[in-house]
């Protein structure tokens, strides 16, 4: 199949364009963390002699947040609240939940916001103003690092991620109110460590020329200091496009969508990088599933940082979690396939419309041809040069081969 890879690439980089947040989004949600965080060190605070320490994670701190469907939607703003010199053995995972509770319901109070902290299963829920158009999930956190590494290390697992482990709270648990060594697990942190090395050879190049282009303007800044939001590769952009097409698809049932992690767990195993969002997207269509192990009546999809923990474990009660997903990833694949084949804009438009929207294709379209119809329909061979193969998607397996390689 011949594909005008410029052609596709500059189509895809208008998409990226359209999904990403505004970059003030991500400097209000990193004042709300340093805002609360200032909060529970303030000299009347009851919490700062266990030394809390609130910071991102998810989509955020990974660069790969997009903009809601509609206006109407919030952002989605998480956070922990890591109270660094508290242990298992000096209170229950209830007793921690409530610590935090306090201390959010006062600084709510403070602050005058209008709508009531809510309560979820992990964490406290602060809903900012309406202008905001966001909400702040706070998890209530210890360190969990010594406890993961041994485990780790029982099972001859890389332990490289382990120093920034975490044990959460959840009420859903039956040793809720008890204090107890069997906590939630988790490693936002580590996570994100894991995820900058899939990506690092690219990150830090466009980090280099993201500083050079700053110093070119007589700005000071330093690679070491730029976070990572402020670069998008190619691995960023693609699972930002992935995640509306499944938001798209799954639109009218949103309880069968594949969640976030195992999109971008997945996508991250299959990044070899590579230098442009097409590359990066195919490479990614093309091997995620892959990634799944499967014996026969279970799917893993591990957590890179923690072997004990499986995102698809909500496969085994509900198996229409997969077949909802191997669907998905069916359908991913045939409309960029039928995107790359297009030589047009307006053609592309039309191939992603029914899954990405039809507001966002158009608006890609637009932001390329000036609005100009007569240009978005004209052929996209002239303006693109060289053309190459795109690779052929098979259908996605519904049983998986074993990966090799996780780390």
């Amino acid at each position: 199949m011949n594909v005008h890879v410029n052609t596709i690439e500059a189509f895809l980089e208008a998409v990226v364009t359209e999904l990403e947040i505004p970059e003030h989004r991500y400097d209000q949600a990193d004042r709300s963390f340093k805002s609360f965080g200032a909060w529970l060190h303030r000299e009347q605070s009851t919490v700062r002699h266990f030394d809390p320490q609130v910071y991102c994670q998810g989509s955020f701190r990974l660069g790969t947040a997009i903009r809601p469907l509609t206006d109407e939607e919030e952002y989605d703003v998480d956070s922990v609240c890591e109270f660094r010199l508290l242990t298992k053995q000096q209170l229950s995972p209830y007793a921690l939940k409530q610590l935090l509770g306090y201390e959010v319901k006062a600084y709510h109070d403070a602050q005058n916001m209008t709508k009531p902290v809510r309560e979820g299963n992990r964490c406290w829920i602060l809903d900012y103003a309406d202008g905001a158009q966001f909400h702040m999930d706070i998890v209530p956190a210890i360190p969990n690092s010594v406890e993961q590494k041994r485990l780790l290390e029982a099972v001859m697992y890389d332990t490289r991620w382990a120093t920034t482990a975490i044990s959460i709270t959840d009420r859903r648990l039956p040793n809720y109110q008890q204090v107890t060594d069997y906590w939630p697990r988790s490693n936002p942190k580590g996570f994100s460590d894991w995820f900058a090395s899939r990506q690092l050879v690219v990150l830090q190049r466009r980090k280099r020329a993201k500083v050079e282009s700053l110093h070119r303007q007589g700005i000071r800044a330093s690679v070491e200091e730029m976070p990572d939001f402020k670069v998008k590769t190619p691995l960023q952009s693609a699972i930002m496009i992935l995640k509306r097409h499944r938001d798209n698809t799954f639109a009218r049932n949103p309880d069968m969508k594949p969640i976030s992690v195992i999109i971008t767990t997945l996508a991250a195993h299959s990044y070899e990088n590579e230098e442009t969002i097409s590359g990066a997207l195919f490479a990614i269509l093309q091997k995620m599933d892959q990634f799944i192990k499967y014996d026969g009546q279970n799917y893993v999809i591990a957590n890179p940082t923690d072997p004990y923990e499986n995102f698809a474990d909500k496969w085994q009660k509900e198996p229409e979690k997969a077949d909802a997903f191997f669907a998905w990833l069916r359908q991913a694949r045939a409309d960029f396939y039928a995107a790359a084949q297009a030589v047009s804009f307006q053609e592309m438009a039309d191939a992603l419309t029914p899954r990405m929207g039809y507001r966002l294709s158009t608006r890609a379209a637009d932001r390329l041809t000036g609005g100009n119809r007569l240009l978005r329909a004209a052929s996209g061979a002239s303006a693109a040069g060289a053309a190459t193969t795109a690779p052929s998607f098979a259908n996605a397996a519904r049983q998986p081969t074993r990966p090799q390689g996780y780390a």
